[in-house]
C-alpha cells in the first residue's frame, strides 16, 4: 500500500486564482471580435448602453468605458483600494502643545487621495456636463453614469463625495444667472462660477469637491429641528477680517457675508474643498456656501511640511474656516471614508437663494446623491457577480468545477436576473435626469437604430411628465437597489463559500467581498432610510397633483409611461404584460382607496409595486429590440419573480428542466459556456 503523503503550508492542492475580467469590451478594440459569442463579462451593462447611447455608440465613449474597465482592476489602481481599508482617516485635534490644531486636524490615506485623482480625471462627473461633451446629439448622464458602474466596486466609496459635488455643481448653475446678486453679497457670482468650474472640472489639480453637511442630533432627514444657526456679519466684523488678511479662501476668492455656526453630527466630506450647509435665519431654514478653508494672512516662509498645497502655491498660510473635526465615525465599512463630527464657530458663507427656502434649496442636491447611490448599489452588486463568476469557473468541488453544478447556476442566474433588474432601473432614471438636462429631443434624436432610440418610449416628450417620473422613480431606485445588493451580496460572497467571508486584501483584493457588503449596507441608510423613501414616493402619488383636476401624478405619469411600454412589448410579451398590468393595477387601487395613514404603514409596499413594475417593462422592452434570446428570458423570470398568487397560472413555464438548466448557464455565465477563463495576466 503505498504511504499517504500529508499536505503542508506549501505543498498540496491549491486553489486556482480567479481572474476577474474587464466589465466591458468595445466591440473594436476586440482583439478578436468573432473569436467568442460574450464579447463583454456583463452584457446587461453592454446592453444598457446601447438603449441610451447612439447607434453605433461615439468611438470616444466606448474607447474611454474600455480602457477605464481595465483601469479599474489594474494593480496599480487595486492597492490604493487596499490602503483605504488599511490605512484609514486620523484625526490630530491639537498641535504639540495643546493648541487646537486649525490647520490639518484630518489625515487620510494616500489611496484615498489617489482615488480622487482618478476618478475626477475618469470624469465621474465631469461627463455630466455640456463642458466635456463629446458629441452634442448624446445623453452626457449615460456616459457619466456609466464611467461611475464600472468604478464603484474599487472606489472604496470615494465616490461619495462626487456625489455631493455632482448635486453641489447642479445647485450652483441654478444660481449663476441670478440678478443682482453683487449687491446683496458682493463677490458671490464670481464666486459661484469658478466653484461651479472646479466642481466639473476633469483636472485633479484644479477641481474640488463639495460636502452636503444637513445631519444634526435632532435628527437625520427630518432637517426641520436644524439647530445650525446663520447671521449677517456687520460692517465692522467684515472690515476687520480684510484688515487682517482673512476675508478671502484658500484660493485667494472672497468670502461671504454670513457667519454661520453649530454642529453637524455626520459629514462624509470632511476633506472637501466647499459644502453645502443648511443653517436657520431670522426667515427660517437657509443653505449656504461655504469654503473649507481661508486664508490667515501673508507667510513669510512654509515652516511646516503639513502646509496646505494651496498655501504652497499662493505663499499664503491657511486654516479651517470656523470647522473644527470633534470626532470620526467608527463604522462597518466605508472605512477609507473620513466620516466626522464637526463644530462649526464663525464659518463664513455666502446665501444660497432666498432666505428661509434652504428645504428646497438642498433638495437638487437630495435628488443627484440619491441617483449616485442607487447606482452605487448596482455597481458593488455588478462587481459581487463578477467574482463570483470567476470563482464558478475555476473552482473544482467534487470532481468537477463548480460551472457544472446546476443547482449554483440556477442559484446564480436568479441573482443576475435581479441585477439586471435593478440596473436598468437605476439608467432609465440616469437617462431622466439627461433629458431633463439637455431636452429630450437632444437625447433621443441621437438614436439611429433600433436600440439607440430607445428613448423614443422610455422617456415621455413633455419635460413636465419627465420630470415627475423621474421624481416618482428616485426614491424608489433609492431605496429597492440599495437593499437588493446587500441581499445580492451575501449570495455572492455565500457562492465563495468560507473565502467569500474573509477580509481578502490579498491580491490586490479584488477577491473581498466582504468589504462590498460592508460598504453596500450604508446604502439603505445614507441620503435617507427606506421608510423615508416610502414616506417621499407617498407625497408624489398621493398629494401631488400635476395635471388636471383629479388626476394624480401616479396614473397620469407612471401609469401612462406602463401601459405605453406594454403596448410596445404585447406582441412578444402578452402573458407577461397581462401579469405586469395586474400588478400596476393593485398599485394603483392602493393609492386611491385607501387614507394616507394606512399608505403611510404600507408604503414599503408601494416601492415594492412601482419597482415590480418598472423592472418588467424595462426588461421586456430591452428584449424586444432585438430579440435577444438571453434578454428575453431575464424578462420573464423577473416577471414570474413578481407575479401575485393568481397570476403564476398564466404564465407558461417550461416544464423541460434542462432547457432550464442552460438558461441558467447563459444567463450567469453568458453566451461563452466554456469553463475555462479568459486568458488575461493575473492581479
Amino acid at each position: 500500500m503505498a504511504q499517504l503523503k500529508p499536505s503542508s503550508a506549501t505543498s498540496g492542492f491549491f486553489q486556482a486564482l480567479p481572474v476577474v475580467p474587464p466589465q466591458y469590451t468595445a466591440l473594436s478594440a476586440s482583439s478578436s471580435s468573432t473569436s467568442s459569442p460574450s464579447i463583454t463579462d456583463d452584457p446587461v451593462f453592454a446592453r444598457v448602453l446601447s438603449l441610451y447611447l447612439p447607434s453605433p455608440i461615439p468611438s470616444e465613449i466606448t474607447k474611454h468605458l474600455h480602457d477605464f474597465s481595465r483601469l479599474v482592476l489594474s494593480p496599480s489602481t487595486l492597492r490604493h483600494t487596499v490602503d483605504c481599508e488599511t490605512n484609514q482617516p486620523t484625526l490630530h485635534p491639537l498641535t504639540t502643545f495643546g493648541e487646537e490644531n486649525k490647520t490639518s486636524p484630518l489625515r487620510t490615506s494616500e489611496g484615498w487621495r489617489a482615488l480622487k485623482r482618478i476618478q475626477t480625471a475618469a470624469g465621474v462627473v465631469g461627463y455630466g456636463y455640456p463642458h466635456y461633451t463629446i458629441h452634442s446629439t448624446f445623453n452626457r448622464r449615460i456616459h457619466q453614469f456609466a464611467t461611475l458602474h464600472l468604478w464603484h466596486g474599487t472606489a472604496a466609496l470615494a465616490t461619495c463625495p462626487m456625489a455631493m459635488t455632482d448635486g453641489a455643481a447642479v445647485l450652483l448653475r441654478r444660481h449663476l444667472s441670478d440678478p443682482d446678486d453683487d449687491a446683496d453679497q458682493p463677490g458671490r457670482a464670481d464666486v459661484f462660477l469658478e466653484s461651479y468650474h472646479r466642481l466639473i472640472s476633469l483636472d485633479p489639480a484644479y477641481a474640488w469637491t463639495s460636502g452636503q453637511w444637513m445631519t444634526e442630533r435632532t435628527g437625520g432627514s427630518d432637517v426641520s429641528g436644524t439647530e445650525t444657526v446663520a447671521r449677517r456679519m456687520t460692517p465692522t466684523e467684515i472690515e476687520s477680517d480684510t484688515q487682517t488678511n482673512r476675508d478671502k479662501d484658500a484660493h485667494g476668492l472672497p468670502l461671504g457675508p454670513w457667519t454661520v455656526s453649530g454642529f453637524k453630527w455626520f459629514s462624509s466630506a470632511t476633506d472637501a474643498d466647499m459644502a453645502i450647509l443648511l443653517g436657520q435665519t431670522d426667515k427660517g431654514l437657509s443653505a449656504f456656501y461655504a469654503p473649507l478653508r481661508r486664508r490667515v494672512g501673508h507667510l513669510h516662509h512654509l515652516h511646516s511640511p503639513s502646509s496646505s498645497s494651496a498655501a504652497s502655491r499662493t505663499g499664503t498660510e491657511t486654516e479651517m474656516n470656523g470647522i473644527r473635526p470633534t470626532r470620526l465615525k467608527s463604522k462597518l465599512g466605508t472605512r477609507g471614508l473620513p466620516t466626522a463630527e464637526l463644530e462649526i464657530r464663525g464659518m463664513r458663507a455666502y446665501l444660497i437663494g432666498r432666505e428661509g427656502q434652504g428645504v428646497k434649496e438642498i433638495s437638487s442636491i437630495l435628488n443627484i446623491t440619491r441617483l449616485h447611490t442607487a447606482s452605487a448599489a448596482a455597481g458593488y452588486l455588478a462587481r459581487g457577480l463578477a467574482v463570483s463568476r470567476a470563482y464558478t469557473r475555476v473552482r473544482r468541488v467534487q470532481g468537477g468545477l463548480l460551472s457544472e453544478n446546476a443547482q449554483h447556476l440556477s442559484w446564480m442566474a436568479s441573482e443576475t436576473v435581479k441585477y439586471a433588474a435593478d440596473t436598468h432601473l437605476v439608467f432609465l432614471g440616469v437617462a431622466l435626469l439627461g433629458a431633463s438636462e439637455q431636452g429630450h429631443d437632444a437625447v433621443v434624436g441621437a438614436g439611429n437604430g433600433t436600440r439607440g432610440a430607445a428613448e423614443n418610449v422610455l422617456v415621455p416628450r413633455e419635460k413636465s411628465r419627465i420630470d415627475v417620473l423621474l421624481r416618482i422613480l428616485t426614491p424608489v431606485m433609492k431605496a429597492r437597489v440599495s437593499l437588493n445588493s446587500v441581499a445580492g451580496l451575501r449570495e455572492c460572497m455565500e457562492s465563495l463559500g468560507g473565502v467569500g467571508y474573509c477580509e481578502n486584501n490579498e491580491d490586490g483584493g479584488v477577491m473581498n467581498l466582504a468589504r462590498l457588503f460592508r460598504d453596500s449596507v450604508v446604502g439603505t441608510i445614507w441620503e435617507g432610510t427606506t421608510s423615508v423613501m416610502a414616506e417621499d414616493v407617498l407625497r408624489v402619488v398621493k398629494n401631488e397633483k400635476k395635471f388636471k383636476q383629479g388626476d394624480d401624478a401616479l396614473d397620469m405619469v407612471f401609469g401612462c409611461w406602463t401601459r405605453a411600454v406594454l403596448q410596445a412589448v404585447g406582441a412578444t410579451f402578452e402573458a407577461e404584460c397581462q401579469v405586469v398590468l395586474n400588478r400596476y393595477n393593485v398599485l394603483r387601487d392602493t393609492v386611491d382607496k385607501l387614507g394616507v395613514q394606512e399608505l403611510l404603514r404600507r408604503g414599503r409596499e408601494l416601492l415594492e409595486h412601482i419597482e415590480a413594475v418598472a423592472c418588467a417593462c424595462l426588461l421586456m422592452y430591452d428584449a424586444c429590440t432585438d430579440g435577444d434570446e438571453v434578454a428575453a428570458a431575464i424578462a420573464r423570470r423577473w416577471v414570474r419573480m413578481i407575479a401575485l398568487p393568481p397570476d403564476v397560472a398564466k404564465l407558461h413555464i417550461d416544464d423541460v428542466w434542462q432547457k432550464e438548466a442552460e438558461m441558467d448557464r447563459r444567463i450567469f455565465l453568458g453566451s461563452d459556456t466554456t469553463s475555462t477563463p479568459p486568458a488575461q495576466a493575473r492581479l
